[in-house]
């Protein structure tokens, strides 16, 4: 008797964690995935680098957001000498989290898709509340329009 996998015993499961600080591989941070191990973990810091991932590679299995990304920009011009009020506003510039769920959702649209399972671990509690509110007004969109 032939041994037959199916489809999803033969993939990998993938967490794509967004993070510029929080590195998933130590301490506890993988407590916030969505999904089960076994799963591949792909570290991402940026927007710009969340958008080449997903273009390249496809959704992932899963996600994961921070919401205040561009503090290693604001940490590196500190330690340039710039002061911390110029380095603040240097940061005003990057783009967040949330400019990554919102780029998501129209990848989403685009290719009729669902959002990804998710989780949110930024500590900033009104970014986590905004990008979950888009992905659920998302879902209720589709839900309604299928």
């Amino acid at each position: 008797m032939k041994n037959i996998l199916k489809f999803d015993e033969m993939t990998t499961k993938t967490l794509l964690w967004l993070d510029d600080i929080r590195d998933p591989n130590t301490g506890n941070w993988l407590d916030f995935s969505p999904i089960e191990k076994p799963y591949d973990v792909i570290w991402v810091k940026s927007y710009k680098e969340f958008v080449d991932w997903i273009k390249i590679n496809g959704l992932p299995t899963a996600i994961c957001f921070d919401h205040d990304l561009g503090m290693i920009v604001t940490l590196a011009a500190r330690e340039k000498g710039m002061s911390k009020r110029k380095s603040r506003e240097l940061k005003k510039y990057e783009m967040s989290g949330y400019d990554c769920a919102k780029w998501l959702v129209e990848y989403c649209i685009d290719n009729d898709l669902d959002v990804p399972l998710y989780n949110i671990q930024s500590a900033n509690p009104v970014g986590k509340e905004n990008i979950d509110m888009l992905f659920k007004n998302y879902s209720n969109f589709r839900n309604k329009n299928r």
